[in-house]
């Protein structure tokens, strides 16, 4: 699911970078690792576990932004009778993590692959999640192979996962397919992409779920101040993840029906997180009527439009209920369905980022083959769900952080500024503090009074601090 995107450029001694390294110091994350872990990593990259079945004849190819080489997907289409075969490839981390391993170890530590809006940490020594495990055009790779068959109208018809050795034939990028499909050029199996993604599209809306166009945020240098611009994802984004989509749901039925395994789950969002979203609307002035869904609405905004793009951004939290949920010897958990997606769905698409879907992929295989889970897989099970807790707080109070600092920057030459917002949040327990959303700049901000502050109202706000290096912006009442 969706995280937001902040990239940032300009020269490492900046002082938006020189904070972003300074938190990284302070959050103790690190891409180095620790020599056993780099002496293994090149161990296993010279001779991983390789499956018995050749898939190297399956032209696949990858589609990621220019620069990614950790590349954990690749795909095939192709026109099956009156319907669609989707060949979904995904790297086989299990091929070069012998568990409780070095490498075993460090991952179960690192959890997640970290994004700041400069640097990657990486889950994976880079030896492997760029190199050797990646699955880099022209190198023959392990995989865990999906075969999934759908209809004229996109549904599932046929699932077969295994593993399998496959080879990528080329490296694409959005902008370059969107190019492709846009002038007619594009030929099968690159053509179907649009095909099938908009059948599962419309499958989506059918379901009640609800994908997020995420702008990416990017935030330039120029002679000492910053400038925010949004970059609206290519269609060919949400048809790619469409496919990521398929691929987890088609995970999480095969594991309920083997009764082992682990869902990614979210509740219905709480009306307090719905009424925030929908003063935030209001502040930067979208028009969200009360008769109108949340998914219909971010259905029909313009990832183009900065107050759009802002507003996308902050959907996001919406989904920080979501939860890993483990179940094993048939008994079903209570909730089984993630409410964005509006369907059973698990974690399987990213090995090579996140530590579940390695596990997720060890429980399909097994289910495919009537077999029982590995031994190493079922000890890990129950302990799984507060470790990617762990590590998903982790991400999150870097995502949060970066933010705050990103958005100090914007503001740091204009202290004793006066702007128009609107009160989106108020602290219960201090009714004089709460949040305020700027309608322009579209920046968030933590705002402290001596009176009440007016919750869904507009308000004038001073700014009194905006300190990169704190990560910090305050407000107060003008």
């Amino acid at each position: 699911m969706p995280r937001r995107h902040i990239r940032v450029t300009g020269a490492p001694e900046a002082p938006l970078r020189a904070a972003l390294t300074a938190l990284r110091t302070e959050l103790g994350v690190s891409g180095t690792f620790p020599a056993a872990v780099l002496a293994e990593a090149e161990r296993t990259a010279k001779a991983p576990a390789l499956p018995s079945y050749d898939a190297t004849g399956i032209p696949f190819f990858t589609l990621d932004p220019p620069t990614s080489l950790d590349l954990d997907q690749a795909l095939h289409l192709s026109r099956q009778g009156t319907g669609y075969r989707v060949r979904y490839a995904i790297a086989d981390v299990a091929a070069f993590v012998v568990p409780s391993g070095a490498l075993d170890d460090e991952a179960h530590r690192r959890v997640t692959t970290l994004y700041f809006p400069d640097e990657r940490i990486p889950l994976h020594p880079e030896l492997l999640s760029e190199g050797a495990a990646s699955l880099l055009p022209g190198q023959d790779r392990p995989a865990v192979l999906w075969t999934i068959d759908l209809d004229t109208e996109g549904r599932t018809s046929a699932v077969d996962v295994r593993r399998a050795l496959v080879r990528s034939r080329a490296k694409l990028d959005y902008a370059g397919v969107q190019g492709e499909i846009d002038g007619g050029t594009a030929e099968e199996p690159l053509a179907l992409l649009k095909e099938i993604g908009e059948l599962r599209e419309a499958l989506e809306v059918e379901r009640g779920g609800i994908s997020l166009s995420i702008p990416e945020q990017e935030i330039v240098e120029r002679d000492g101040t910053y400038r925010l611009t949004y970059r609206a994802p290519h269609p060919a984004d949400g048809w790619n993840a469409q496919l990521s989509l398929l691929t987890g749901m088609a995970a999480a039925d095969l594991m309920l029906a083997h009764g082992t395994g682990i869902l990614r789950t979210l509740p219905a969002a709480p009306d307090g997180a719905v009424g925030r979203l929908r003063r935030t609307a209001h502040a930067l002035q979208i028009d969200w009527p009360h008769h109108v869904s949340y998914a219909a609405l971010v259905r029909a905004l313009d990832p183009h439009r900065p107050d759009h793009a802002a507003f996308l951004q902050e959907c996001t939290t919406l989904l920080r209920g979501a939860g890993y949920t483990v179940f094993r010897d048939g008994a079903v958990p209570p909730i089984t369905t993630h409410s964005a997606v509006a369907a059973p769905y698990a974690h399987c698409t990213a090995p090579l980022r996140r530590l579940a879907d390695r596990y997720v992929s060890e429980i399909c295989l097994a289910a495919a083959a009537g077999q029982p889970a590995p031994d190493w897989v079922g000890a890990a099970l129950d302990a799984l769900p507060a470790r990617m807790a762990e590590g998903t707080r982790r991400a999150g109070t870097v995502e949060r952080e970066c933010v705050d600092i990103v958005e100090a920057a914007l503001l740091k030459d204009r202290v004793g500024e006066e702007f128009d917002g609107w009160v989106v949040e108020v602290d219960e327990r201090q009714p004089a503090v709460g949040v305020v959303q700027l309608e322009s700049p579209a920046v968030i901000g933590r705002i402290e009074g001596t009176d009440a502050l007016p919750l869904g109202e507009r308000i004038r706000v001073r700014l009194t601090q905006a300190d990169p290096a704190a990560a910090k912006v305050r407000f107060e009442p003008a």
